[in-house]
């Protein structure tokens, strides 16, 4: 049953991207900037919506109301897909910051090219981080929030990546505030599997850290810990122990 509802859900989900670039993606390219993702988060919407109905997810979001009403920089773990596309509703207009072969993406590539991104050459790091602290700091004072993954990478559920810190940095430079995001995404849209898995999907978005007068390397540990901290709570896969911790955290 599985199978077969993963099956619909990918049929919808193609069915929606040919349909975009019909519709979509040349009405947003006639407009302004901030006209451009009303316009192409309807496909996000539509995706969540039929991810959801097909594989049998409950959505439960938590702390909406910690969204700041000026630009921030949005820092979430990164499991999925799904993140990549609900994340951009959360605080529109929305940057992210992404690896460039995205672009390359036929339609999708497309869109995303609209919506002012910060594509990075990953084979380049020191070029990268130069790139995401430049344009990054630009994005905000232009009045857009930023949404970066700490981690780089898909990071799988019951797995740990150290985050990284060009996005504290960012916020950091501009006097920014920070919004920490953990979710259990990668339980019900695993990563590079076609199978789906029913149940609840959580996501938290956790309160405003101010990064005014502080030191990188302290808000960083302050967001790492409300993300690890929020996994160990909604969790179904066992988190791995950190660095200074003896034991691993488990759900529940």
């Amino acid at each position: 049953m599985k199978l077969l509802r993963s099956l619909l859900f990918y049929m919808g989900y193609l069915l929606a991207i040919v349909v975009a670039a019909f519709t979509l993606v040349p009405v947003a390219a006639c407009l302004p900037l901030r006209h451009r993702f009303r316009v192409l988060n309807q496909y996000n919407r539509f995706i969540i919506f039929w991810f959801g109905l097909c594989c049998g997810v409950r959505y439960r979001i938590e702390g909406l109301g910690n969204l700041p009403d000026r630009p921030c920089v949005v820092l979430s773990n990164h499991q999925s897909e799904w993140e990549t596309l609900y994340l951009q509703l959360l605080k529109p207009p929305m940057c992210t910051v992404f690896k460039k072969e995205l672009l390359n993406i036929p339609i999708f590539g497309w869109s995303l090219r609209l919506i002012w991104p910060i594509p990075l050459d990953r084979t380049n790091p020191s070029s990268a981080v130069r790139k995401v602290l430049t344009e990054g700091a630009e994005r905000l004072k232009a009045g857009m929030s930023v949404l970066i993954f700490p981690e780089g990478t898909r990071v799988p559920p019951g797995h740990r990546r150290p985050f990284k810190k060009s996005g504290i940095h960012v916020a950091c430079r501009v006097g920014a505030p920070i919004v920490p995001v953990a979710h259990n995404a990668g339980e019900r849209w695993p990563g590079r599997r076609l199978v789906k898995s029913p149940g609840q999907l959580t996501m938290v978005v956790g309160p405003v850290i101010e990064t005014e007068g502080r030191r990188p390397n302290e808000v960083l540990a302050e967001v790492e810990r409300f993300v690890e901290t929020e996994l160990a709570r909604i969790s179904e896969v066992p988190r791995p122990a950190g660095p200074d911790e003896p034991e691993a955290k488990v759900a529940g």
